[in-house]
Order: structure tokens, then sequence, then C-alpha cells
């Protein structure tokens, strides 16, 4: 059977010519001329994939693609774009769009693009599949659960009987059709210790009871005249419980024995009722249901994806071993505690929402593991009901998808790095121009102060442009480093001579707290004066967003540890909570929105690491970030026998 997508576009010719290239690809197409209709048509049958434009009269791709996530999240939705609007497309991906293509349109992108698609779906319904299957095996155990209990439960149903004992004395001039009723083995006994009267499942276990003695039934020392059931009862003159083991045809019964007494109008215990329940069936049942419940835990345990069971406050219940093994034992935690650092829940969390709607939820997370690696994970949830059919407990399936994330980026990063650049050029070769006319305009009038200004655009513009082709040249290729010894405090004080009076211009307190004796380090100076600028510019962002308070400082301090040099960028700016941190170094994540390109921060920890140091961000809402760069004095040998290599 072929697979269906919905085509969107306002453009007849593109629309005509993306139905016949599907169709080639033997895809079952259906096409609408706008957002609009295409809505229409998902409403009257469900499509797994939409293909739309961005750009398009009345609702456009964005607004419909919300739409489309909102009203049928399991329908994915892949975004066709235009060269100029690629800022939409990439912000269509925070939306949860499948991925994008940019017109025109090649066949290679739409296949895989359409792949993906298409693996995402399969993932989600083999999720849907081991839900389902769980609730089944839930389901039954319970049920045997329950069968079980309610045998187990003869103790509390036999003392609710017993107010009602007294009224079967009635019953012996009768036809004693009491005991007939009763589901269990009734027999009735005098202070001879005769039996004077059996019900109808008596005779059929045990057989024709009646004129005989109370003990003879019994093995063991219930066998004895004075140690049976009835004659403990008469004793004691009140209501005894035991379990005895009764011997027919050879076999050996295990039974749970309740004796009432019935006393006359003086208080004396005249009579004694026996009722025995077969406790081998119960048995048999707990033997099953311990084989069923090992069963469950080892198919629990088994699952391949993360599993936890979550109660309304969102504590974790119960997990998996897969979960166990990469998240650590988080049985009692918030699960937004657990594998996410937050200290309160998470915006639209598919387990709240179960637990509001009793329906199962999807969603896509970047968790935390143990080891403090990021996954990103596919959820799924599954309420879990008690017998009344309330929801008590949610069922939370998560597939880490981490890989299949690292191939979209892979595949589609060239796409986002050009787009970016792009938009980046574009905006600096727009104050290139700027300078360059002022400049001009500062020569034809002999005004110095407007040549000086222009000078400094260009020079600017200049510099922009030189560290975003670094870090292109950085993220495609990983660059040969030039290797070189340098002393540390000239390097620091000729980056922080660069960076103050931007710091200044800002109203930005800048402080210099350098260490004597740092002596000197083998580094790429390029590289390294460009990673620290960034982090340095990046400290200047954060105060300019930080409108609560009025003044802002920004701390550049060096100081030597044994044979490391350390390097500390503080800033007292709004600061990041735990999520962003996860994210912070991911390539194409930015806190700036539209303003950044998501490479700065890759790119200078990238540089770091090609020299064997390590970088670490310390940082709280509302108290500011502390980046902490930690540059090896000598070059170690297998970096140097890189460099070798190289040459």
């Amino acid at each position: 059977m072929k697979k269906k997508i919905l085509l969107a576009d306002d453009e007849p010719g593109i629309l005509r010519t993306l139905k016949i290239l599907l169709e080639d690809m033997e895809y079952e197409v259906t096409t609408a001329p706008n957002a609009e209709e295409a809505l229409k048509i998902l409403a009257e049958n469900f499509f797994p994939v939409l293909m739309t434009d961005i750009k398009m009269p009345g609702m456009d791709g964005i607004a419909l693609l919300k739409t489309v996530k909102k009203k049928y999240p399991d329908t994915e939705v892949i975004m066709m774009t235009g060269h100029g609007d690629l800022d939409l497309a990439i912000e269509s991906l925070k939306y949860d769009a499948a991925d994008f293509i940019s017109k025109p349109v090649r066949d290679d992108a739409v296949e895989i693009a359409l792949q993906r698609a298409f693996e995402k779906i399969s993932v989600r319904l083999q999720l849907r599949e081991y839900t389902e299957n769980l609730e089944k095996i839930v389901e039954e155990k319970s049920r045997k659960l329950v069968e079980a209990e309610r045998l187990l439960a003869v103790n509390q149903a036999f003392e609710g009987i017993t107010s009602a004992i007294m009224g079967f004395a009635g019953d012996l001039d009768g036809d004693l059709q009491h005991f007939n009723d009763l589901p269990f083995l009734v027999s009735l006994h005098d202070r001879d210790m005769a039996i004077l009267a059996v019900n109808q499942m008596y005779k059929e276990r045990l057989g024709e009871g009646k004129g005989r003695k109370s003990w003879e039934i019994y093995t063991g020392d219930a066998s004895s005249p004075c140690q049976c059931p009835v004659a403990l009862t008469f004793h004691f003159n009140k209501a005894m419980r035991s379990k005895e083991i009764v011997k027919v045809d050879g076999e050996r019964i295990p039974l749970i024995v309740y004796t009432v007494p019935i006393r006359d109008r003086d208080g004396n215990t005249e009579l004694v009722i026996e009722i025995a329940s077969e406790i081998s069936e119960v048995k048999r049942l707990q033997d099953e249901l311990q084989y069923e419940r090992e069963r469950y835990r080892q198919l629990f345990d088994e699952v391949p994806c993360y599993i936890s069971v979550q109660d309304r406050s969102l504590k974790i219940v119960e997990i998996n071993r897969l979960f166990r093994e990469d998240f650590g034992d988080h049985a009692g935690r918030y699960c937004y505690k657990a594998y996410k650092g937050r200290e309160k829940t998470c915006k639209d969390c598919p387990v709240m929402e179960t637990f509001a709607d009793g329906k199962p939820h999807s969603s896509e997370a970047v968790v935390e593991s143990a080891k403090g690696e990021q996954y990103n994970v596919l959820i799924w949830t599954a309420p879990i009901r008690d017998r009344d059919g309330k929801i008590v407990q949610v069922m939370e399936m998560s597939t880490n998808i981490t890989q299949i994330y690292k191939l979209r980026d892979q595949l589609s990063s060239l796409g986002l790095l050009i787009g970016s650049i792009s938009h980046g050029i574009k905006g600096m070769l727009t104050g290139l121009d700027g300078g360059v006319y002022m400049l001009n305009s500062g020569f034809k009038k002999d005004k110095r102060e407007q040549m000086e200004e222009g000078w400094e655009i260009v020079k600017l513009m200049i510099s922009r442009i030189r560290e975003m082709i670094l870090n292109i040249l950085y993220y495609a290729k990983e660059r040969e480093l030039s290797w070189e010894q340098v002393d540390v405090a000239e390097f620091i004080n000729e980056i922080a001579a660069t960076f103050e009076p931007k710091a200044r211009k800002e109203k930005i307190d800048f402080i210099r707290d350098f260490a004597p004796g740092l002596g000197g380090f083998e580094i790429d100076p390029l590289v390294s004066r460009a990673a620290l600028i960034n982090i340095l510019e990046n400290a200047v962002d954060a105060c300019k967003e930080d409108l609560r308070k009025k003044e802002h400082c920004i701390t550049f301090r060096a100081k030597r540890e044994k044979e490391n040099i350390i390097f500390e960028i503080s800033d007292n700016g709004p600061g990041m909570d735990k999520e962003t941190l996860n994210s912070l170094f991911t390539l194409f994540f930015s806190s700036k929105g539209n303003r950044g390109t998501g490479l700065g921060l890759f790119v200078s920890k990238k540089t770091v690491e090609q020299h064997g140091g390590r970088i670490s961000v310390a940082s709280e809402p509302g108290k500011g970030s502390t980046f902490r760069i930690q540059l090896p004095v000598t070059l170690s040998e297998s970096l140097r026998g890189k460099q070798e290599d190289s040459h």
C-alpha cells in the first residue's frame, strides 16, 4: 500500500511538478492550493506527512504547522522554503517541523526528508505498540491478582457472616437450605462432636459426613478428638481459625477452617458451625501470579527503551533496567529533577496532559544522563487506571533518538550553515557599505571625525567577517593549528586592551585580575584569542539583556595552576537555567534568538579541546555566569604527534 502525502502550495506549477515527482517515488499524493484547504482535507482524512510552502497568502506555512501539530500531532510536517526564507525555516524546527527543504526542490533532498519523516513515524508506532502490549499484560496480571485476592479474602468474608450464623440454628427443623446455598464446605457439629448436617459442596468434595465424628476427616494433630477445630471451639467458647489438611481417596487437600460457636440463651456453646475453604487453588494462583510477575518484570526490564511510572505529583515510583543504567536509580524523585535538573515542571508536560485527559501523548525532549551526557528522546505516555477506571499513575516511555538527531544534523547542517552565514554576511556587508560611505563622505567634506567614525565601522565589520570565516573553517574542517610559545601576560593584556573599549561603550565595568608569574604556554594565538574574545563578547550581550540591574561588571581572570593556565570570564548578567546550560555548546543553539548564529561557543569549545584543554560553565538564574577555560602550559605528546604528522 502506498504511503500518503498531503502537498500544500499556492503556486500551481510547483504543485503539479512536486505531485509528479512524489508519485514517481510511489507515494499517494493529495494536493491543496492553500493552508485552509489543507486543514479541511486533514479534518476528513489522516495523512502521515504534510509538505507545505512557508509563504502562502492567508494562513502561512508556520501558522499551518502550529495548527497541524496541535490538532494532528501524529502528522509530520516538512517545510518548503525559498532562499530568502531560511530564517523562517529554521524557526519552523522550533515548532516541531520534521525537516525543511529549499526551493528549487531537488529530488534527493525530497527523498531524504521523506525518509527521515517516515523513520520518525515508525519509531513512534513502535513505542505505541510497546505501550499497548504492556497495558494488556498489566490488565491480565491485575485480573489474576484480583482473583487471588478474592480467594484470600475468605477470612474477612467469614467475619461478616458471623453476625448471621445464629440464624442457621432455626434451620435445624427445616430443610437446611441455607447450608446448601453457601459456596464453602459447611458442616454443623453438636457437643458430642458428631456432624449433624453438611451442605452440598461438602458432600461433593468430602463425601456424606452426617453422623461422622468431627475429627475423622483430618490428618495430623487435628485428627485428635481434643485438637480438632470443633473441639477447640467448644473448649474456648469462641470463634477459631486454622489451616488443616484432610485426606480424601489418598489426596491431601489443604483447607482454611473457620469454626463459629452457636450459643444458647445462657451464653453456653450448644453447636459449632464449621466452614472450610480449599487453599490449593489460592496457592496455585499465587505461584502462577509470582511466575507472571517475574515474566512481567523481565519484559519491563528488557524493553529497549526507558520506562518510568509516575504518580500525580510527578514522582517516579518505578523504573526499568535501561532507565536505571543510563539515569541512575531515581525512584522517589520528581521526574523533572531526575533527568532535566529543573526546579519546576516542564512546559507542556505529556505526563500531566495524560493525567488531565486520560489519553496518550507524545513529545520530544533533551535530557541529561547520569554521566552528564545529553540525550534527545522521543517520549510517549499512557495512563494506568485502577479497577474503577480512575487514573492513578502514568507510564512514560522514552526512546533515545540522539543518533537520529546527529544524522539529521549532519544532513541538514550544511543548509543551516549557508542560511546563517548568508544572513550574517548580508548584515556585515551592509555595515561595511555604511562605513565606506561615511569614510568617503568625510574625505569629500574634510571632516576628520566622520572619517574616523567610518574607519572604525569598517574595522569592526572586517573583524566580524574575519571571525565568521574562522568559525566556518573550524566547523567545516579541523584546521591545522600553528603552535607558538607565547607569553601569557602579553597575550591576555592584548585581549583585554582590545575588548575594554567595547565594554566601556556599553557602560559595563571591566576588571582585569591577572596573577603574577604566569610565564608562557604553547598555543595557536590567533584562534585562542578569537575563542576568548567570543566568550567576552557573549558576556557583554548577557549584561545588555539584563534590565533588572543598573550596574554590570565583567571580570577577566588569569592564573597558573601547576601545568595549566586558567582563564575565568565572569559577568553579573541574568544567568542561565540548567536546560540552557545543557545546550550551550550545541551546534546552532543560541540564546540570542535571531541575533546569534549558534556557532560561536561551539567553535570556542572546539578550539579549547584542540589545545588539549577543557571549558566549563557555572551559572544560576539571576546570579550571572562564569566560564572557566583550562589550557595546558606544554603541548601534549599526542598533540605534538598530530602536529608532526601534518607536516
